[in-house]
């Protein structure tokens, strides 16, 4: 691997069940870069904060939780397994509890200054996937790459619901397409950091591709850069 490419950013936003976490994990393993799951981040500290019954409203107890917690991720037999204070809580964020309590939270602007603030962090050496809601525009300005996945609510709504099914949770399509459209107009229109493009990004429609489609467009755009890097 080229010194180029271990230094490589590339993130990877769009709204929730777009393809954004598979893409980014197996365009990582592709390219032999870490991967980083800031929704993931988002749902687990969530996930504390319904747990400890602090108040949103609550700066002080926040500010405290916030200091006292650490969540990072590891790869186990091929899978992402997310750890909250050492605890595996892979399965746990998840849930459709959390799906809800994840939205407030994600919007909390001292959440999010805490949490950009540990991705930067992390990718502060570069060599690095990562997706989210506002990786291109926040979190990492100056990605190399930025891609902005796209896709019919419905079909994302098809494609969450057997996420759910997986796990042994039942909802129906329609159900699910409901949430998923109150959580786009959440993450949109709310005041830190809205889900937006990025100016300079590349928008890839998921609505008709298959994963392995969608990483092979990644990877063209990669080598792309790398061809005009080269010249």
């Amino acid at each position: 691997m080229n010194s180029e490419r271990t230094r490589l950013i590339i993130a990877i936003d769009g709204p929730a069940s777009s393809g954004k976490s598979t893409t980014a994990k197996r365009v990582a393993e592709k390219l032999g870069l870490m991967y980083l799951d800031t929704g993931a981040m988002y749902r687990a500290v969530a996930l504390k904060i319904y747990q400890s019954g602090t108040e949103l409203t609550d700066r002080t107890a926040l500010t405290k939780l916030l200091s006292s917690t650490t969540v990072t991720q590891k790869f186990e037999s091929g899978e992402v397994r997310f750890l909250l204070d050492g605890k595996d809580v892979t399965e746990e964020i998840r849930t459709p509890e959390i799906s809800l309590w994840v939205g407030p939270v994600s919007e909390h602007s001292l959440v999010r200054e805490h949490l950009v603030g540990w991705q930067r962090e992390i990718g502060k050496s570069g060599g690095l996937v990562a997706d989210g809601r506002d990786i291109g525009t926040v979190v990492f300005p100056n990605a190399d790459i930025k891609i902005f996945l796209v896709a019919d609510s419905h079909v994302r709504a098809v494609r969450r619901q057997k996420e759910l099914a997986a796990r042994g949770i039942v909802q129906n399509v329609e159900e699910v397409e409901e949430a998923l459209i109150k959580r786009d107009h959440r993450d949109s229109t709310r005041e830190h950091s809205p889900l937006s493009m990025a100016p300079d990004a590349v928008e890839i429609d998921t609505t008709h591709l298959t994963i392995g489609d969608q990483v092979e467009r990644v990877l063209s755009l990669v080598k792309k850069l790398q061809d005009s890097i080269s010249k």
